[in-house]
């Protein structure tokens, strides 16, 4: 058996002296911008839709409509300030990585100080426009900026710490979701029970990305070497972390439709599908789920979900009260 190297790639092979001399290539620019990894902030869409039930108004006028597509693209900004300094970073690990290798720092495509200058420009520019927005969506897209430093940058990089790196990374999801909100409706804040679904729901299909990772590399010591965290994590430890983060999901889920929506005890047998075809793909050689940005290719797993969200969707705006008498509390029977 050969002798697995840890040695990251060679500097040289990416620094800014060696690629300032290559030809500008803007194509490689917009890869690390990942524009084709903005179908995400679909999570943002949750939050106005409830932003806006909650503030009892769901028709919006062309000016309503034009603010939330704005405060869209500051979203899929402030993010892709997120992916540059996560391509910045982590280049020399992707090199190890039997994909990853080929993206456009490792590749050496791309100058680090253009790198460094596209990812303050993102940011500094959401900021801005942020503001014009209001308040609260300023400081929740400053929670997106402070997020992607925490979890990329060092000393602090909780992606390279176990289980802090699948809770950190998938805090962008509650975080999307008042983003959502605040588009919307600044009078009151989200119940908390909700926004920790949102955040553990993100958990358990982050949990099964790195479970997938490491299935597919199949080598502890090269797991190690290509994401730091691996090494305080087995196949058993992450099968048990996605078990235990779609539990938590389903207990926050369980308090709020409880105390707010009874309708929605009906989407469990939907939202239980879904969790439990994702965990099939998350246990498949290769897969997808390595890749959520390609998710959408996976028409199965795609007419599940579209089918859960129409009957949750129907679940918030039409009323059974028939649900709420049967599973209303009642004193114990005393004869």
């Amino acid at each position: 058996m050969s002798k697995v190297s840890l040695k990251p790639m060679v500097e040289t092979d990416y620094t800014p002296s060696i690629i300032s001399k290559r030809k500008f290539d803007i194509r490689a620019y917009i890869s690390i911008v990942r524009p084709d990894h903005w179908f995400k902030n679909v999570f943002v869409l949750p939050g106005i839709f409830l932003g806006a039930l909650t503030f009892d108004k769901l028709h919006y006028d062309a000016f309503e409509v034009s603010r939330i597509l704005f405060g869209l693209l500051i979203v899929c900004l402030t993010a892709s300030s997120n992916y540059v300094i996560n391509e910045i970073v982590d280049s020399k690990y992707d090199a190890l990585h039997p994909v990853k290798k080929n993206r456009p720092i490792p590749a050496g495509k791309v100058n680090l100080h253009y790198a460094y200058t596209l990812w303050i420009v993102l940011l500094v520019i959401s900021l801005l426009l942020a503001w014009t927005i209001n308040f609260r969506f300023m400081v929740a897209t400053a929670l997106l900026v402070v997020q992607g430093i925490v979890y990329n940058i060092s000393p602090i990089r909780t992606k390279d710490v176990a289980y802090l790196d699948v809770l950190s990374e998938s805090v962008n999801n509650p975080i999307r979701f008042l983003l959502g909100w605040f588009l919307v409706n600044t009078d009151v804040l989200p119940t908390l029970s909700l926004v920790l679904a949102y955040w553990m729901l993100g958990a358990f299909f982050m949990a099964c990305k790195r479970y997938a990772e490491y299935l597919m590399i199949n080598d502890h010591p090269k797991a190690v070497a290509y994401r730091k965290s691996f090494k305080n994590y087995s196949d058993k430890k992450l099968l048990m972390t996605m078990t235990y983060y779609a539990c938590l999901f389903s207990f926050f889920w369980g308090i709020f439709l409880i105390r707010y929506r009874i309708e929605l005890i009906l989407s469990l047998p939907f939202i239980a599908l879904v969790i439990s075809y994702y965990l099939n793909l998350s246990l498949q050689p290769d897969s997808p789920v390595q890749t959520p940005e390609n998710l959408y290719k996976e028409k199965k797993l795609m007419g599940i979900l579209t089918l859960c969200l129409a009957v949750i969707l129907i679940l918030f705006l039409v009323d059974v009260p028939q649900l709420r008498e049967l599973f209303s509390p009642t004193p114990p029977y005393s004869p």
